[in-house]
């Protein structure tokens, strides 16, 4: 079974753009339109891999160490999650805080990128990203503990297995949980009302605006790493807030319904919700800590218990 969940978590390296492509997908027959095929970002790297990089005057070593640097530390957090609540034993572990290093790392690296280009449009793109990202990871970090005190351990396999069964869905706890990780779902896949996937305008784009002095293979790295944060947040939503129980096969097969189903919840957010002005996205996110914090006092009060 080590070996199956090793697969499988290796297996999000070609899987993970099926997500973004699969809310397009999903999104577009819900406005009424046929929209692209969900395989559209697989075509998008396969183009973008087979064309030569570019260097804009003035950038530097970070600039070119940049794009691998995030793919690198994408592909470490798809070793970390587990699946179908297992591990693969990869040999990086599977701490919850190590994940959100990693997670700050990639976003870190590519705010870096933009400073050393000094697009103008980039640094605008990369100042609002760093300020989501002080809420959003604040958010996280809470929802990780809510769901780290069943299982007493940030170890995520321990967690998952910890939120198995029916008896955590009497905690309020979870449910809080589960309302400030479905925010944090949002916000680190750069989706509405957070941010526009869309938008091709530079003064009102937030994650793609880094990206935007990048082509060829670093342009596929970034993409890539861009779909994978969408793997990496859909299957730990999916392994620590989701129903799941039963053997190994069962939970694999709840673990892909669990991410199907928040992708449908995504386009099906996307639709109904236009984004949100800038400055009311940490308003938002704050809230979220709010509803997490409440959660972590209902633990420590014993309610539900």
């Amino acid at each position: 079974m080590s070996v199956v969940a090793a697969a499988v978590q290796l297996s999000g390296v070609f899987v993970a753009p099926v997500l973004p492509g699969a809310v397009q997908v999903l999104k577009a027959r819900a406005q009424g339109r046929r929209g692209p095929s969900a395989l559209q970002p697989h075509r998008t790297l396969r183009r973008l891999w087979g064309k030569s990089a570019v260097d804009p005057v003035g950038a530097g070593p970070v600039y070119r160490v940049v794009p691998p640097l995030v793919a690198a530390c994408l592909l470490a957090a798809l070793t970390l999650v587990p699946v179908g609540g297992r591990s693969g034993g990869l040999g990086l572990g599977h701490d919850a805080f190590v994940l959100v290093g990693l997670l700050a790392l990639a976003r870190f690296a590519l705010t870096a990128s933009a400073w050393d280009t000094g697009n103008g449009f980039a640094l605008m793109g990369a100042a609002r990203d760093v300020m989501i990202a002080v809420f959003a990871e604040a958010l996280l970090v809470l929802a990780l503990l809510l769901a780290a005190q069943p299982a007493h351990s940030t170890d995520m396999v321990a967690m998952s297995v910890a939120a198995a069964g029916g008896d955590i869905w009497r905690e309020p706890a979870h449910w809080c949980g589960l309302l400030a990780f479905a925010l944090v779902v949002v916000a680190e896949t750069g989706r509405q009302p957070v941010d526009n996937p869309d938008t091709h305008l530079e003064l009102t784009m937030i994650h793609e605006g880094p990206l935007l002095e990048y082509a060829g293979r670093d342009l596929a790295y970034l993409q890539w790493a861009a779909a994978a944060r969408h793997w990496v947040v859909l299957v730990l939503a999916a392994e620590l807030f989701l129903p799941h129980w039963g053997p190994f096969a069962l939970r694999l097969v709840l673990l892909a319904a669990g991410v199907a189903l928040l992708c449908v919840a995504l386009a099906a957010l996307e639709t109904a919700q236009a984004k949100l002005r800038i400055l009311r996205v940490p308003g938002l996110l704050a809230l979220g800590s709010v509803v997490a914090l409440a959660g972590a006092a209902a633990w420590l009060a014993g309610v539900g218990t």
